[in-house]
């Protein structure tokens, strides 16, 4: 045999195997995280995550182009390997906008996102108490935008990592430094914040009578407390507070929570840091749906008479 029909016959062969290796199917969930990088450094995290991927693989994809970066919509989950390099450079994230509503608690928020995305609440459930330093709060309240076909666990650490960057910022810029013990107070004051203020510029009165009352040890008596977890929506009443001993009754309950009792924004975050400077120890609804703001027990009276009369 020749020089050149024995080179001819290897190019046979290798054309033949890369014919054959290019089809073998790759098994991939419908949406895939890609990382910010070169070729070989994405290949590789693909390979560390289980995928069967090669020196030529890095490549095939560096023919077809450079992969997107982020969350990407794959849609099946076998392909053969052309098609799934392929899809890793021209694949689109089809997005989902969810949003957390500032005060809403995770139990709402969770089963509000499992019917929208398709998922398992118990599972984001799950996961979050997993992932989450916090109780409730853990997710700050915002949008956030999210690839369709997403996994519980994927999101749920998106949404947690995504907070925690957040909170770090916020923290460091505020205090040098980010402790979750310490914010997970400021969380907690900021959520019966949230829930008690009639908009943001009652916030920092609002914070002003929580830390005046509890300065005094004065038990905090707020129904915002008391619309934890499923009880978001739910109106306060009587037997409620008769029948709830938990620490978010605090009308029963001296000091603060023992966590947050929903999400929060910036806004009653900054209160909690900032309070006004006042000596308010009452607040009441009025029939403008804002709050009059009272120093003593007695103007306090007077200020639920008035909401009351006809």
């Amino acid at each position: 045999m020749t020089w050149i029909a024995w080179a001819e016959s290897i190019a046979v062969v290798l054309i033949i195997s890369l014919a054959f290796y290019i089809t073998l199917p790759v098994k991939t969930t419908q949406t895939l995280y890609i990382p910010q990088g070169s070729i070989g450094s994405i290949i590789a995290h693909l390979h560390k995550k289980g995928y069967d991927l090669s020196v030529i693989d890095r490549y095939l994809l560096r023919l077809m182009g450079q992969p997107q970066q982020g969350w990407i919509y794959i849609g099946k989950t076998t392909l053969n390997r052309v098609d799934f390099l392929h899809k890793l450079t021209s694949a689109k994230a089809v997005i989902h906008k969810v949003t957390l509503i500032p005060g809403e608690t995770n139990d709402i928020f969770f089963e509000n996102l499992a019917k929208t995305l398709h998922l398992d609440k118990q599972k984001l459930l799950d996961y979050y108490h997993t992932l989450s330093p916090y109780p409730e709060a853990g997710i700050y309240a915002d949008t956030y935008f999210v690839p369709v076909g997403i996994k519980e666990k994927h999101l749920v650490a998106f949404l947690v990592r995504e907070s925690e960057k957040k909170y770090a910022r916020l923290s460091n810029k505020l205090f040098g430094s980010y402790n979750t013990h310490q914010w997970k107070k400021i969380l907690t004051i900021a959520s019966i914040i949230q829930k008690e203020a009639a908009n943001t510029k009652e916030m920092p009165l609002v914070a002003s009578v929580i830390y005046n009352r509890l300065k005094k040890h004065m038990r905090l008596q707020m129904d915002g407390t008391l619309n934890y977890g499923k009880y978001s929506h739910l109106k306060v009443t009587p037997e409620r507070i008769r029948e709830d001993n938990t620490t978010f009754n605090t009308y029963k309950h001296k000091g603060l929570p023992d966590s947050p009792v929903g999400s929060v924004s910036l806004s009653a975050i900054k209160a909690a840091v900032a309070p006004a400077k006042t000596d308010y120890l009452y607040f009441m609804k009025n029939k403008k749906g804002t709050h009059d703001f009272s120093r003593s027990f007695k103007a306090h009276r007077k200020n639920i008479r008035k909401a009351k009369a006809k």
